[in-house]
């Protein structure tokens, strides 16, 4: 990003509303976040965030859900703009970017009605961005919860792939990958089914884990942490980690999951335990015969985690962890942790909101052009929408 525009983005941020003690200090060496409020009542629930080039400038946009809209705020003075509202059964709760018909323009996939029927749809725009966009359906899936996009079928383009909360095979969960069709309005998205015995599938994510240069998918759910792969002979599931062993069934396994590295080269799988969990966990790689990976409880007697991200936040090689919860009495917000040595196993605690933001979803990227990656929350019982702009350390 060049100078004049970096100046000017941060001319537009002053122009927002922020909160009196909007420049938050980090507990010591992480860094400082200054705190923007994009919108104080974005609706009864901001269900998801995202990023996208939405006009085409090169700059990333903000995307937030809520249950009845999908909005963007336009880059570089976060403008809001709505993209659909009242177009979906009620309520929307994930989405995804990504150049469906091949224009060269983003597009959304998007899941709905996901307490009910659970509908997946994709969105792409009218003949300017002032119209509402218009919305295409690709399927239905009971309790469609979390989407991304990835090459997970290793074709060559990624494919969508949706994970519902709840089981809706006999006792599983449907992971589905769902492949863009030449026709993508007229022709049927045709689907490939990576598992279907996990229950209660908070959330997944994808990154190849095993370096094989093949997408992997890793999963949170009631029967722990699990990597679900492509091998020759078919889909592979392989346990990583039990999750928390609670008694009951909604006391067990994990709800979040993200991969990261820190400098030293080992990778860290940090996690919520369980789903909606009042515990933050890391996994570490194993060593020797160890099956599964070790895992390390690093904080607490939290209410309601809900959101996570692993980013290298200071430029010092280590992917620092963000959290996001969002019924902790007083404190609700988010967190960053920072490694405090090669091995994951030793962390620090730097509060970036607490009290500002009932976190529902979060992610992470630089949105500045200074190198150093920003924070984008929304929150549940707080209504609002964030962005927490890095200063650096």
């Amino acid at each position: 990003m060049s100078n004049s525009l970096n100046a000017l983005l941060f001319a537009s941020v002053s122009l927002l509303t922020c909160a009196p003690s909007a420049l938050l200090k980090a507990d010591d060496d992480i860094v400082e976040f200054q705190e923007v409020v994009l919108d104080p009542e974005i609706g009864k629930v901001c269900y998801a965030v995202t990023l996208a080039d939405v006009d085409n400038d090169g700059l990333q946009d903000i995307v937030a859900v809520t249950e009845r809209r999908v909005l963007w705020f336009q880059a570089p003075d976060w403008t809001p703009r709505v993209i659909i509202a009242d177009q979906t059964p009620l309520d929307n709760v994930c989405i995804a970017p990504h150049d469906i018909d091949g224009d060269g323009l983003v597009d959304f996939a998007l899941g709905a009605g996901w307490t009910k029927i659970g509908t997946i749809h994709w969105l792409t725009r009218g003949d300017s961005l002032d119209e509402p966009w218009k919305v295409h359906l690709i399927g239905e899936e009971r309790w469609t919860h979390r989407m991304r996009w990835a090459d997970v079928l290793g074709t060559g383009s990624p494919q969508l792939v949706v994970s519902p909360l709840n089981a809706t095979v006999g006792n599983g969960v449907r992971l589905t990958a769902f492949e863009v069709p030449d026709n993508p309005v007229e022709g049927g998205w045709s689907a490939t089914v990576l598992d279907q015995e996990l229950n209660r599938m908070h959330n997944h994510w994808h990154v190849d884990v095993n370096d094989d240069d093949s997408i992997d998918t890793l999963t949170a759910s009631q029967e722990g942490v699990y990597l679900i792969e492509r091998t020759p002979e078919g889909w592979a599931k392989t346990q990583i980690g039990d999750g928390i062993d609670g008694v009951k069934p909604f006391d067990r396994g994990a709800g979040e999951v993200k991969l990261g590295r820190l400098a030293s080269g080992v990778d860290v799988i940090a996690t919520v335990e369980p789903m909606h969990g009042h515990s933050l966990v890391v996994y570490t790689e194993p060593k020797g015969d160890q099956k599964l990976w070790t895992r390390t409880v690093i904080d607490a007697g939290f209410q309601r985690g809900h959101a996570l991200w692993m980013a290298d936040l200071d430029g010092d090689g280590n992917d620092e962890i963000v959290f996001g919860h969002s019924d902790t009495p007083e404190t609700f917000g988010v967190i960053v942790y920072k490694a405090r040595n090669a091995w994951g196993t030793n962390w620090s605690k730097h509060v970036v909101d607490a009290g500002g933001m009932a976190c529902e979803d979060l992610i992470v990227e630089d949105l500045t052009g200074d190198g150093f990656p920003d924070i984008v929350a929304g929150g549940r019982a707080t209504h609002n929408l964030k962005l927490y702009i890095n200063r650096g350390p």
